[in-house]
């Protein structure tokens, strides 16, 4: 039995033990008037506290100055602390919720939530870019009606989702999507849209690579399968024959320079990162100006050009290799007469090598891939002028490994500048 029943039933009591001897020995209206006025404030007095819970339950708030007197100051007690705990409750719930869609907006990888009807419940910021959507104004819209892209639409209306849809964007922007789609909640969708444009040119690049290789050395390959056979099959003279061997030697040297290249764009990929030794820099000038007028051989004007006496903190074989294969080129690209600038700047701020020529130039659409494998401007005076198409890769790969970068600037038959710029970490003596 609750305390406010016994309550209850001990003022009764009180109010009949007075009420019964007041009517009994002097007027009976008297003794009922007592034990109804009894009762009366029993129920105003519940009546109030009564008033005030229907009030407060209209608008619940954790009110600490909620309290009743005997009985009822137990019951708002205990709401109190039920409507607090609730409320911490369901705070810690919101923190939680607040907490998993911060972490979903941080994925790199884009999330869409669909209903039933393929419509947006939600979706992050990096969906957002990728499919083109605004959340604020697309929630509750069919997805198809935004991404339109007939693949996009058979994909979802198919039903097969054991595979991913890759899917190129139609926005003007060179990107590359793969969209999963995983069921969750009986029927409905969850689109992961992953970012696979990188991928998607590394295998592009890979496959050229392999296409290009095939190509380069099919050529002397065949070459030198013509002219086998031919010796093999004909009789031919002896100045004839000393002719197709001479042709032959050159076609194996080419062959034995492509994997020459090959190998050292391999080692420089995989080896570790570069010791920090000093390289003097003035010498290594000096070996590159002997370089450029032996291979030159008179045909050129080259000039060195110095600011400043820094040094170098790297690998000196890769920075010979990468400065001379610039070197070579200018040279080997400058028309007769021409002039090859070798210039090298130095101060606290970083470092600056670059080699300067008055050669054919480049057309500006074919800068931005010069440093690929086997990309070449001219594929047939590349050849003519000896290169394997893997100089400019090997530069790129050794300056990066310097954290160095290459700077091409180039005009159509004025010259071209390939300017190297060193940060501040990698120079001495300064």
């Amino acid at each position: 039995m609750s305390s406010q029943l016994v309550r209850g039933i001990f003022l009764a009591l009180i109010s009949a033990v007075i009420a019964f001897p007041v009517g009994h020995f002097f007027v009976e209206w008297a003794g009922w008037t007592i034990f109804c006025c009894g009762l009366g404030l029993q129920m105003l007095f519940h009546f109030r506290n009564f008033a005030r819970l229907d009030q407060w339950s209209k608008a619940p708030v954790v009110d600490s100055s909620l309290e009743g007197e005997g009985a009822w100051d137990g019951i708002f007690g205990r709401l109190y602390r039920h409507e607090k705990d609730l409320r911490a409750q369901i705070a810690s719930r919101d923190d939680q919720i607040a907490r998993l869609f911060a972490a979903i907006q941080a994925l790199t990888d884009g999330v869409v939530t669909l209903d039933l009807h393929n419509q947006i419940v939600y979706c992050n910021s990096t969906a957002e870019t990728q499919l083109g959507l605004v959340l604020r104004t697309d929630r509750g819209q069919p997805i198809v009606n935004l991404v339109r892209q007939p693949e996009f639409v058979a994909y979802l209306d198919t039903g097969d989702f054991t595979r991913p849809l890759t899917l190129r964007s139609e926005r003007g922007e060179d990107r590359v999507l793969s969209i999963y789609v995983l069921p969750y909640a009986g029927t409905r969708r969850l689109l992961q849209i992953k970012d696979v444009t990188q991928s998607d040119r590394l295998d592009s690049m890979r496959r050229d690579f392999v296409a290009n290789v095939s190509h380069e050395l099919r050529t002397p390959l065949t070459v030198l399968s013509g002219f086998l056979e031919t010796l093999q099959e004909y009789d031919v003279e002896r100045e004839e024959r000393t002719r197709y061997l001479s042709m032959m030697a050159e076609q194996s040297s080419r062959m034995e320079s492509i994997v020459q290249d090959l190998l050292t764009l391999s080692s420089i990929e995989s080896a570790p990162p570069p010791e920090n030794d000093p390289v003097d820099m003035v010498n290594l000038l000096d070996k590159l100006r002997r370089d450029a007028e032996g291979l030159s051989a008179g045909r050129h004007t080259i000039v060195v050009e110095t600011d400043g006496q820094g040094d170098l903190s790297g690998s000196e074989p890769e920075l010979v290799s990468a400065f001379g294969n610039l070197v070579a080129n200018a040279v080997r690209y400058t028309p007769t007469g021409g002039t090859v600038r070798i210039s090298w700047k130095a101060s606290a701020k970083g470092a600056e090598f670059a080699v300067q020529d008055t050669g054919i130039g480049i057309d500006a659409k074919h800068i931005p891939r010069l440093t690929e494998r086997f990309y070449r401007v001219d594929r047939g005076r590349s050849r003519d002028a000896g290169g394997t198409g893997l100089g400019l890769a090997i530069v790129k790969h050794s300056l990066n490994r310097h954290q160095a970068q290459l700077e091409i600037k180039s005009t159509l038959g004025v010259g071209s500048r390939f300017a190297v710029h060193f940060p501040a970490n990698r120079v001495l003596g300064i």
